[in-house]
């Protein structure tokens, strides 16, 4: 089934996963972070104060996914999905009136749990449940919401700060939320359950067996995989959420750098759409060593980057290891461990996930207070991507052999 015709005949579930991807751009930190110059004035924070904070609500949010991610196995994503934006929505709202820190705290909990946690989730459980043998095609094409959003959201917001106070801009990100609800409820009108799912679609993993948590958990494969799929939220979300910082450290402007951001999405479009067509083909085993090696070589270029065209091609690296970022782990889980248990699974690495990008801005904030400024971190970070990629390798060569066998 080529591109066009498998793009037509799931048009709207496609669209769905897509737009929930997008409106969770709300809780990603590369869209927090554009403001935080102006909430850390706001609110008289310290880079380090600042970092603390969002670890603080990051961290809260990923206890939470390890529940609610389970929720994904029992009900529809519609109902979910509603909830969730309209959640996220007045979430973006609250961020506009928070009077205190303590209530700032409590926003970030909301926006990224909501948006990073749940609306990704949401997007990328239906598309692995969803579809079996077109799977790698249909995450490809739901994460090009995550590109949209990284693409014209940073460029578009800098931008309008210099027009609008940044407290409207927030009220206008929740009403956009609020606004899409109708249009969810319409994309999933004649959703199918996750129980019709398992009856139609179900794939089994490896020993040819659906695999609970608390199976997954037990394998070396879960915890082979821990490593990179933690410090890679981890440490972009730490780029991104200081990048402020990276610009006075630099000496740039601000908007010099947000304005070669759309490279990484043109990269990140490209390489989640080969990805998508690999995992297809090879699986997800063969590729998962490999992703990483891109993100190290572009670390290296921020941190070297006399210029900002270097850290355009820093940035471009980061669009290739990002498309396989989206699509590779979600890939795996099923493929691995089966669909029917999937949405609990998805869950704990998830939570893990989020728990690393609350770590790596409170980590990275405390570092820069302390004096190691964030271009010398990276060049650290480079080293661990390397390391992870390879401590993953015989986990995967021992899985795929249970694989083949069943």
């Amino acid at each position: 089934m080529d591109y066009l015709r498998f793009l037509r005949d799931n048009a709207r579930f496609l669209a769905a996963g897509a737009l929930l991807s997008f409106l969770s751009s709300f809780g990603q930190t590369f869209f927090i972070s554009i403001f935080g110059g102006e909430i850390r004035a706001a609110f008289g924070l310290s880079n380090g104060d600042w970092g603390t904070i969002y670890t603080i609500g990051t961290g809260a949010s990923a206890a939470v996914m390890l529940w609610a991610g389970g929720l994904t196995d029992r009900f529809r994503v519609r109902a979910l999905g509603l909830i969730v934006v309209g959640g996220l929505g007045l979430a973006c709202v609250g961020m506009a009136y928070a009077p205190s820190v303590l209530t700032l705290t409590l926003v970030i909990f909301a926006l990224r749990f909501l948006g990073q946690g749940m609306a990704s989730t949401l997007a990328i459980i239906a598309m692995s449940r969803w579809f079996v043998a077109t799977r790698g095609r249909a995450l490809a094409i739901a994460t090009l919401g995550f590109s949209l959003g990284e693409a014209v959201l940073p460029l578009t917001f800098v931008w309008l700060k210099q027009v609008f106070d940044w407290h409207d801009l927030w009220v206008a990100a929740g009403v956009f939320c609020l606004l899409m609800l109708p249009v969810i409820l319409w994309l999933l009108g004649q959703e199918r359950t996750p129980q019709s799912v398992a009856q139609s679609n179900s794939s089994t993993g490896m020993d040819g067996r659906h695999w609970t948590r608390q199976d997954a958990l037990r394998h070396p494969l879960f915890w082979a995989l821990v490593p990179a799929l933690v410090s890679f939220p981890a440490f972009v979300t730490a780029f991104w959420f200081h990048q402020v910082h990276f610009t006075e450290v630099k000496g740039w402007d601000h908007l010099s750098l947000v304005a070669v951001f759309p490279l990484g999405t043109a990269a990140f479009i490209g390489s989640t759409f080969l990805y998508g067509w690999l995992i297809d083909r090879f699986g997800s085993a063969r590729l998962l060593p490999v992703y990483l090696i891109p993100l190290a070589l572009g670390f290296v270029c921020h941190w070297y980057a006399p210029t900002v065209a270097w850290s355009a091609a820093g940035v471009i690296l980061m669009g290739l290891a990002g498309g396989g970022q989206a699509t590779l782990p979600s890939a795996c889980w099923a493929e691995f461990y089966g669909t029917q248990h999937l949405g609990t699974i998805k869950s704990a690495i998830v939570a893990l996930m989020v728990l690393g990008s609350a770590l790596g801005p409170g980590l990275s904030g405390w570092l820069i207070d302390g004096g190691m400024d964030l271009p010398v971190q990276l060049l650290i970070y480079a080293a661990v991507f390397v390391a992870s990629a390879i401590g993953m390798i015989p986990a995967l060569n021992a899985a795929r052999g249970r694989l083949t066998t069943a």
